[in-house]
């Protein structure tokens, strides 16, 4: 059975390592000239993860992690190692991007089609693209004149900042990670926040040589700590019910953190935001708050309402020369599997069956498109941590490959009742979430027309349930 795997992230690595259990001959498809995805991709200063390391990293491999939360270079060598260790760098077809996939019925196969104009014809196709991988620009007046360098947090460019007035519009994961990163080297640094966001600290650190020691040496202890970390992790989602006690010690030991980081009484005001915790996506930075102490830190609490080609100019009217514009404004989560032609039965675009919503059963197959399924697809965004919740999926795709190969049927197809089903039970399960659309917060997780179609709206345990005992429901 022949097997492509689109994106050569941490999901697509793991499918290919779950599939070594088959008899599939995988072909994996990256359109960058390296494997990590997102951290391929994303390099600006202070890059790192916000979920401790023995969480966000994969159940199946003990790894000697330096700190508790890993850096960007960390990760990348990470991804590097397992592809090496698994030995998948022979199935890489690096520097090619997926441009078209059409199911062809009469052979029960797709016709895979690249940007180099070549095609082929795969049983199974899984898509591994990754949630926050396409850019949102702004559209403000004047973007376009700016002179000086100008480009988004996921497009970084090295400059010598030193000398020079930033600005970085955002105060999202990226850029409370960018700006006391850069902050002692530029001479200015103006934080442009359209609306504030709840901030936890991290709480980073490197591990102690002993921590480092018991974790390669004592059987179990790795997995003892990763248990510990979804554990909590599993108590914290209850924070987001807003009725909760969670909810308010939640909200509480961040107004504490404000309080305790923040000198200026206007700037602690300016930072704390007047909807429930987990309306947005919350931080975790314990750096980016001291570093608004700074005198050559000034946080606007304004949007932007245009640019000029030597400055920006906030919602209120004041201008703010720079000579660096940083576009901290986030990704279009929402845009499942953009810059990809699905085709499925009758021809349908997975693009026109998604017109009015973002849907999968379980967050992985469409009714209509037998033998494809999405890794981090609509609605499976959280759980503790993505990469628990992308080897579920995997494993789901391994098992309906199996079947496939035990019972010699051509294809496995998805209910439409059951993909009904479940997207009314996701839509009752968020109705008290506080991630809903009249919280009062401005967040990444809805379509226009106001559905939540990227978050899972329990913690990873739920979700591990649920993939293990209703995927034969669903998948026919």
């Amino acid at each position: 059975m022949r097997v492509a795997i689109i994106g050569a992230g941490l999901g697509g690595i793991a499918a290919a390592v779950k599939l070594k259990s088959t008899r599939a001959t995988v072909t994996i498809f990256e359109k960058s000239s390296g494997v990590g995805g997102t951290w391929f991709d994303n390099r600006y200063p202070g890059c790192e993860v916000d979920v401790h390391s023995h969480a966000y990293s994969f159940s199946f491999l003990k790894y000697d992690w330096p700190r508790t939360h890993a850096t960007q270079p960390e990760l990348l060598e990470y991804a590097e190692y397992v592809v090496d260790r698994f030995g998948l760098r022979p199935l890489l077809r690096l520097n090619t991007r997926v441009t078209d996939l059409v199911w062809e019925e009469s052979t029960s196969t797709y016709t895979l089609s690249t940007e180099h104009g070549d095609t082929e014809e795969f049983d199974v196709v899984i898509s591994a693209l990754g949630l926050l991988s396409v850019p949102q620009y702004p559209d403000w007046p004047g973007l376009d004149t700016f002179a000086g360098p100008c480009f988004h947090t996921s497009r970084w460019e090295d400059h010598d900042l030193a000398g020079k007035s930033v600005a970085v519009v955002g105060t999202g994961s990226t850029a409370v990670q960018i700006v006391p990163a850069i902050a002692p080297t530029a001479a200015k640094v103006h934080v442009f926040q359209r609306q504030p966001g709840w901030i936890e600290p991290k709480n980073e650190r490197d591990f102690s040589a002993r921590e480092r020691w018991v974790y390669r040496h004592v059987p179990l202890a790795q997995k003892l700590n990763r248990a510990w970390i979804f554990h909590k992790g599993n108590r914290r989602f209850k924070g987001y019910d807003t009725g909760s006690r969670r909810q308010q010690r939640m909200r509480s030991a961040c107004t504490t953190f404000i309080t305790n980081a923040i000198e200026a009484p206007e700037i602690q005001k300016a930072v704390t935001p007047d909807y429930p915790w987990g309306c947005k996506r919350p931080v975790l930075s314990s750096t980016f708050y001291p570093s608004l102490n700074r005198e050559n830190v000034e946080l606007v609490p304004h949007a932007v309402r245009r640019v000029t080609p030597t400055g920006v100019i906030d919602a209120t009217g004041v201008t703010r020369d720079v000579d660096v514009l940083i576009l901290s404004t986030g990704f279009q989560p929402t845009r499942f599997l953009a810059g990809v032609d699905v085709k499925g039965r009758d021809g349908r675009s997975i693009h026109d069956v998604w017109r009015e919503r973002a849907a999968a059963f379980l967050g992985i197959t469409v009714p209509g498109f037998p033998n494809f399924f999405i890794l981090y697809g609509p609605n499976t965004n959280g759980g503790v941590s993505v990469i628990a919740q992308l080897e579920r999926q995997a494993e789901v795709v391994v098992r309906a490959v199996r079947r496939l190969e035990r019972t010699r049927r051509a294809s496995v197809d998805t209910s439409p009742e059951a993909a009904r089903r479940f997207t009314a039970w996701i839509d009752r399960r968020m109705a008290s979430n506080a991630s809903a659309m009249d919280a009062g917060c401005h967040n990444y997780y809805h379509d226009p027309a106001g559905h939540n179609v990227t978050q899972w709206p329990g913690g990873h345990l739920a979700y591990a349930l649920t993939t293990r005992f209703l995927d034969r429901w669903g998948l026919r």
